[in-house]
C-alpha cells in the first residue's frame, strides 16, 4: 500500500498548481521576493494522480485571467495584453487599457509542460497514472484511502492524511440558477496579417443573440498571423457540433471578414463551464477536500476559475507547510457570490440584456477596476461605485425575488 501525507487527485490547472506549491519550488523558498521564513515549516510527502490517457483526462484547453507584473507561471504564458477591447451588436467599439493589469493567456499544454519539468526535480512529489474509483475516509478519522487502478494493472490503495480532489462533479448542486458558458474556438494562422497583436477582443457582440442569455465572439491573437477565435454563448443549453461551426463560421467569415480560404485552422477547442449560484462543498469529509472548479474556484458570473484556483492552491499549500488544517478557501467572497446570483438571475430572466449591461459597464468604469471587481478584488465602496451603472430596476427586483426561488438540480 502507498502512503503519503498528501494525495491530489486530478492533474488538471488546480492539481498541478498544488502539486507546484507543494514541490519546494525556488519561488516558495524562503528568501524569495513575498516569501518569509516559517520556523519549524514541513515539507510534505505528495502522490499526484493523473488520469491515464483517455476519457478521464481532459483534451487541451486554454486559460486566461489578469493580474499585475510578473506571475508564477509567466514561463507558461503564451501572449499577454493591456489593451482589451469590447464591441456593441451595434455601434463603435469600447477601447480599454487595463494597465497595471496584464490579460494573460495559457494553453493547457503549456502550463503541464512547465510543472512537469519543475516537479521532476521535486524530493517531494511523486507521480502516478491511475484511475481513481473511490475515496472513503479512514474510520479513525487520521486519513482517508483512495482506491485506484493503474493501466494494465492490478487495484492499488493509497493512504493520505489529506486528499485533495480535484476531478469534474458528477453532477451539479441544486441551484436558483445556473447557466452554461459554452464555447467553441479555432486557432488560425492566415497567410496575410489579419490581426492586431497588441490589442485582444474581449468579448464582440456582433453575434446572433440567443433567445435566452448571450453570445459573443473572442479574438486573442499572438502575432499578425495567428490567433485563437472563440464563439461564445451563455445559455442554458449546449449546441450540436454542428451549431458550433456554423457559429464559428459566421462569426469568422461575415463579422471579422476573414476569408476562410485564405485561413488554416491548426487547433481547435470545445468546452463547458457551468455558471451556477450552487453552493459548492469545498469540505467532503474529515480528510478530504475538494480544489478547483469543483471546489468553487469559478466565478458563477464570468466562468474565470485559473485565478481563484490560484487564491484555493496557494491557501492550501501555506496551510500544509504551517501544520495546519489545510481547508480550501471560498475562491470568491460571500458578497461577490451573492452579486452573481443576482446577475445570473437577471440574464436567466431576461431583465437584464447582456450585451448592453457588459458594454455600459466597460465604457463607464476604468478597465482595471472593472477587472478587479470582476475576479472579485474590490472593496465595497468599489462595489456600489461599479453597481450603479447596472440597471438598478430589474437587478433590485431580481435581488428581491431570490430568496424566494427553490433551488433545482440542474437537468
Amino acid at each position: 500500500m502507498l502512503k503519503a501525507d498528501v494525495a491530489v487527485i486530478g492533474a488538471g490547472a488546480a492539481g498541478l498548481s498544488l502539486a507546484h506549491r507543494l514541490s519546494g519550488h525556488p519561488a516558495d523558498l524562503p528568501g524569495m521576493p513575498g516569501v518569509r521564513a516559517v520556523p519549524g515549516a514541513l515539507t510534505p510527502s505528495v502522490i499526484l494522480i493523473d488520469a491515464p490517457p483517455g476519457p478521464l483526462r481532459p483534451g487541451p484547453r486554454t486559460w486566461c485571467f489578469w493580474e499585475s507584473g510578473r506571475g508564477r507561471f509567466d514561463a507558461a504564458v503564451r501572449s499577454q495584453w493591456r489593451h482589451l477591447r469590447v464591441r456593441p451588436p451595434t455601434g463603435p467599439a469600447v477601447e480599454a487599457d487595463i494597465t497595471p493589469l496584464r490579460y494573460k493567456m495559457i494553453r493547457s499544454d503549456d502550463f503541464e509542460s512547465l510543472v512537469s519539468r519543475d516537479l521532476a526535480h521535486s524530493p517531494n512529489v511523486r507521480r502516478l497514472e491511475a484511475a481513481v474509483d473511490t475515496v472513503e475516509e479512514i474510520p479513525a478519522g487520521t486519513g482517508a484511502r483512495v482506491l485506484m487502478t493503474p493501466p494494465g494493472g492490478p487495484a492499488a490503495e493509497l493512504e493520505a492524511r489529506w486528499v485533495f480532489d480535484s476531478r469534474p462533479l458528477g453532477s451539479l448542486p441544486a441551484a436558483r440558477t445556473t447557466l452554461l458558458q459554452h464555447f467553441h474556438g479555432w486557432f488560425v494562422r492566415t497567410a496575410h496579417p489579419a490581426f492586431d497583436p497588441g490589442s485582444a477582443e474581449l468579448m464582440d457582440f456582433r453575434t446572433p443573440q440567443p433567445a435566452s442569455g448571450l453570445s459573443f465572439g473572442y479574438v486573442l491573437p499572438t502575432s499578425p498571423h495567428e490567433a485563437l477565435l472563440e464563439y461564445t454563448e451563455f445559455s442554458p443549453r449546449v449546441l450540436t457540433a454542428s451549431g458550433y461551426e456554423a457559429a464559428l463560421r459566421h462569426y469568422a467569415e461575415d463579422v471579422l471578414s476573414l476569408p476562410l480560404g485564405d485561413v488554416q485552422i491548426v487547433a481547435a477547442e470545445t468546452g463547458v463551464i457551468p455558471m451556477t449560484d450552487a453552493p459548492m462543498p469545498r469540505r467532503v469529509g474529515t480528510s478530504v477536500f475538494r480544489i478547483g472548479a469543483a471546489g468553487g474556484a469559478t466565478r458563477p458570473s464570468t466562468g474565470y476559475t485559473f485565478a481563484g484556483l490560484q487564491r484555493q492552491t496557494r491557501s492550501v499549500a501555506a496551510a500544509l507547510r504551517q501544520g495546519r488544517r489545510p481547508v480550501p478557501p471560498a475562491a470568491h467572497s460571500v458578497r461577490a457570490r451573492a452579486m452573481d446570483s443576482v446577475l445570473l438571475r437577471a440574464l436567466d430572466s431576461g431583465r437584464v440584456d447582456g450585451p448592453e449591461l457588459f458594454c455600459r459597464l466597460f465604457t463607464r468604469v476604468p478597465a482595471a477596476r472593472l477587472l478587479r471587481f470582476l475576479d472579485g478584488r474590490t472593496n465595497l465602496l468599489e462595489d456600489l461605485a461599479v453597481g450603479r451603472h447596472a440597471p438598478v430596476g430589474p437587478m433590485l427586483r431580481t435581488a428581491l425575488e431570490l430568496p424566494g426561488l427553490p433551488r433545482r438540480a440542474f437537468t
